[in-house]
């Protein structure tokens, strides 16, 4: 056993039990394994949605719903996973989780119609929970030289997958048939879970927090209202009485549960951690990023496999379109590297909107230069580079804004607001290349690509001013932790920041937020 590897300070600021060396110089490794097969496990859905009306002999609409389905249960599951992490449960919690996205892997699998399909890629959403465990694991379990680029990597899986799970569902598809990818899914997630029961520590020196029940059904009611009004607009029509009449069950749920979580005394998410401006800048960009993000997504995975005779596209199949994506999973491993070099170079208020403003570069890429296959490539590799950037500076920003204790629940309902920020971006890029379909016809004209364009580059300049304005008027309130705390977050060796080897961070004080 390396002592060197068992007495050490943790990152967070937690004494945890020692480990022995293996473990220890393990975790990190299966952490980002468990985490890129979330990401592939979750994008199993999109690239076979036309293979799988096919299949099935369902329409497009209901084939839609494996990967919005994945997406919604996600939602719900991560708050409530995060708050059960956030204590001694948390190896359970994370053993349960991934052989429950296990035996949802093959269920799918099995060629047993839509309905056992639908099913089984609910239960694997339940595996979107686990990136916020394993970030809390990394920032207790390791010293901080360690956590932090263990943090900047994980934080980054969810979007580094969708680029590599794309190519290989595609290749297994063209190659095995539909459910293949499905079952290598269960593959990777018995290993998964085989590894994760060898390497992760225990948590059972945490203190043991009561789960919010309430709080947990009443959020999973509003944001199932949200995805479903999101994920159907098209198909129900955005002005139909039963969509309107669920968008306002949905915000009545949603203010019900924000009243809850103010005055419970354990809650699921503590929203008075909003009021840090540095954890508000991240969830809000968490949101409107998530949007940009899957508009382009969308548009170019629809884009390339729209046949040639259209008068534009390039009919390619699924591998190629997942091939496509796969320089914006590359990039965006890499960009979590420049993320440190910003914030070392200039500062970590920049990190953020310089991420955004190259993920808007991306976008007018595509509208302006869409007239060859490798123009795509282009784009999608300088989107992984402007959305990895962003994406992986939120977690280290909201590691260091919150209590140790507080880390799970935190960084799960950011992955929440994600979520959103991707179902809403896909409805958006469908809506508007509905509305440019002529009657009768199934495909939408060139017209319609340039204007989704256009808008993803408003959302993309609308998160530039977020990133900007909120911290500059958290600072001009006179707020010291904005101008201190968050001109620290980054600022370190590898970029993203916990807290320095055994100091422990207090529960923020609030009188002092605004």
């Amino acid at each position: 056993m390396d002592d060197a590897d068992t007495t050490h300070s943790r990152g967070a600021g937690t004494t945890s039990p020692p480990a022995p060396g293996w473990r220890l110089r393990a975790l990190t490794p299966v952490l980002v394994y468990i985490g890129m097969v979330v990401a592939m496990v979750s994008s199993l859905g999109a690239p076979l949605v036309p293979r799988i009306a096919a299949v099935d002999h369902v329409s497009p609409a209901t084939a839609q719903w494996s990967l919005t389905i994945t997406m919604l249960v996600g939602a719900v599951a991560s708050p409530t996973m995060g708050r059960l992490g956030d204590g001694p449960r948390r190896k359970g919690v994370v053993l349960g989780a991934i052989a429950v996205v296990g035996i949802g892997s093959v269920l799918a699998a099995l060629p047993m119609g839509i309905g056992p399909l639908l099913a089984g890629r609910a239960l694997q959403g339940v595996g979107l929970g686990l990136i916020p465990l394993a970030i809390a694991t990394a920032r207790e379990s390791l010293p901080a030289e360690r956590s932090r680029p263990a943090v900047s990597m994980l934080s980054i899986t969810l979007v580094a997958g969708v680029g590599l799970g794309y190519p290989v569902t595609g290749l297994l598809t063209q190659l095995f048939g539909l459910h293949a990818g499905f079952w290598l899914a269960a593959g990777i997630s018995a290993v998964a879970l085989a590894a994760a029961a060898l390497v992760l520590p225990p948590t059972r020196h945490l203190p043991r927090t009561p789960l919010d029940v309430r709080g947990a059904v009443l959020l999973g009611a509003a944001l199932a209202g949200v995805l479903l009004v999101l994920g159907e607009g098209e198909s129900w029509g955005w002005t139909s009485p039963r969509l309107l009449g669920l968008t306002a069950v949905s915000v009545v749920l949603l203010a019900w549960w924000t009243a809850h979580e103010l005055r419970c005394a354990h809650p699921l998410v503590d929203l008075r951690l909003v009021r840090n401006p540095v954890v508000l800048t991240t969830d809000v960009t968490a949101v409107i990023a998530g949007v940009g993000m899957y508009v382009l997504i969308s548009l170019v995975t629809r884009y390339a496999q729209t046949p040639t005779t259209a008068g534009y596209g390039f009919g390619a199949s699924v591998l190629v379109t997942g091939l496509i994506l796969l320089p914006f999973s590359a990039v965006s491993v890499v960009s979590s590297k420049l993320a440190a070099v910003l914030a070392r170079r200039l500062s970590t208020r920049a990190v953020l909107p310089v991420g955004c403003a190259v993920s808007l570069l991306a976008m007018a890429l595509f509208y302006g230069a869409r007239g060859s296959l490798w123009e795509l490539f282009v784009a999608m590799a300088v989107a992984g580079l402007g959305v990895g950037c962003t994406f992986a500076a939120m977690p280290g920003l909201i590691v260091q804004s919150v209590p140790p204790h507080e880390t799970g629940s935190a960084i799960s309902f950011n992955q929440v607001l994600r979520c959103v920020g991707y179902s809403a971006g896909s409805a958006l890029s469908a809506t508007v290349l509905q509305a440019h379909t002529p009657p009768g016809a199934t495909l939408p004209s060139a017209d319609g690509y340039g204007t989704a364009a256009l808008l993803g580059c408003a959302v993309w300049l609308v998160t530039i001013v977020v990133t900007v304005v909120l911290p500059a008027r958290s600072r001009a309130a006179g707020d010291p932790r904005a101008a201190g705390q968050a001109g620290q977050a980054l600022r370190t060796d590898d970029g993203l920041a916990t807290p320095a080897a055994g100091s422990a961070r207090p529960v923020p004080d609030e009188r002092r937020l605004p």
